[in-house]
């Protein structure tokens, strides 16, 4: 007999899910929002093996011309114009998407090679609202293990997953709750809250791997610190207009990381 799937507690309401089916995985739709990092981007759309199987929707936003080549080099993906923004992107690629499952993916996060085994076990329990993947990076440093044992902290003891853990949703409970808060920031934070009190989190012991070159730019601590001292915040009840000023990478590069 093999355990049960690792989940946080919520409040589960199983009739509003589809029966899980038995005989064919889920079908999925991997939605990647993405502003100025072509580079990042390629390199996602370049594992086929990742991606194979996958409905795969890219989520743009207007101005961002570094993204033609990528386009171009990618016919068969779906592209969906956005307003700019992570949530309202992330909107737009769902509204297109066609999936039972919606997995959100940054561009700069790679999936492990099973990752349809994580949504296949999460389809298989109606409890389970959303999952997510263990958290990894692509980094020797001794900081980039301790920030790992972090996260996985902080997902065992609140149930909080970030959105570079590719976070996968119910599509039917997705769009019952209206979707992301389009907000500036923590739009990730916000919708796994209210997802739990739909169902279960699943947690996947696979890893998505995130590329650590944020931490090694702007440093270990100080990212980290500021990481820390954003979702205290936030969850304090500062309002994500007023957070977003201290995040550089949304309020001065653009980019989505």
């Amino acid at each position: 007999m093999h355990p049960a799937p690792s989940t946080a507690p919520g409040t589960p309401h199983p009739a509003r899910h589809p029966a899980p089916s038995t005989t064919h995985p889920a079908p999925v739709s991997v939605i990647i929002p993405v502003f100025r990092d072509a580079g990042a981007l390629a390199r996602v759309l370049a594992a086929p093996e990742i991606l194979e199987g996958a409905e795969v929707v890219v989520a743009t936003a207007p101005g961002d011309a570094s993204l033609d080549s990528v386009r171009a080099a990618h016919p068969h993906v779906t592209w969906v114009d956005g307003p700019r923004g992570r949530a309202p992107q992330m909107n737009a690629g769902a509204a297109v998407a066609s999936g039972r499952w919606l997995l959100f993916l940054h561009a700069d996060t790679q999936l492990p090679c099973d990752w349809r085994d994580a949504i296949a076990a999460a389809d298989r329990d109606p409890r389970v609202s959303l999952g997510c993947f263990r958290f990894a990076l692509d980094s020797g440093s001794p900081f980039a293990r301790a920030i790992e044992v972090g996260v996985r902290l902080r997902v065992a003891l609140f149930g909080l997953p970030y959105g570079d853990q590719a976070l996968f949703v119910r599509r039917d409970l997705f769009e019952a709750i209206g979707g992301y808060a389009e907000i500036p920031i923590m739009e990730d934070v916000d919708l796994v809250r209210r997802l739990r009190t739909e169902g279960r989190l699943f947690r996947s012991p696979l890893p998505a791997v995130t590329s650590a070159r944020r931490w090694e730019e702007e440093g270990w601590i100080r990212r980290t610190a500021r990481h820390v001292a954003l979702i205290v915040r936030y969850l304090a009840g500062t309002p994500p207009e007023r957070l977003v000023r201290h995040d550089p990478a949304r309020n001065q590069t653009g980019m989505y990381l």
